[in-house]
């Protein structure tokens, strides 16, 4: 059961990078996260839905043009935490970009967030 209430909350943010247009993603985002989230993206740490807002909407308005946001993984859960992997990919075969992103959840929302964009590479030798 946990586990499909992360699942859902995830699948949920996710859809906020590919809704129809700008004035659904708040919406999509209050479904998905507490109200003071906290949010560690690729420019540091942020807090509430309007910085992951303007997160979203940043990413959706990239300049090779509107992408695609999709989870690639399962929803791997151990306890209040999951973690899955995701991939975006602009239109025309424009800049992909993958990454894992690490969620805690409270009451069934995401309330922080930890975004791991990019591939890890091998271990220094």
């Amino acid at each position: 059961m946990q586990e499909e209430t992360a699942h859902s909350a995830i699948d949920t943010f996710i859809s906020a990078f590919n809704a129809s247009d700008d004035n659904h993603v708040t919406a999509l985002l209050s479904r998905a996260l507490t109200s003071d989230v906290v949010f560690w993206g690729p420019l540091g740490r942020s807090e509430g839905i309007t910085a992951v807002e303007q997160f979203v909407l940043d990413i959706r308005r990239h300049p090779a043009g509107p992408g695609t946001m999709v989870r690639c993984s399962a929803v791997d859960m151990p306890g209040e935490w999951a973690r899955y992997q995701w991939v975006f990919t602009t239109p025309d075969g424009g800049p992909r970009l993958a990454g894992t992103d690490v969620v805690h959840l409270r009451r069934s929302l995401i309330d922080q967030f930890i975004v791991f964009a990019g591939e890890i590479g091998p271990p220094a030798s």
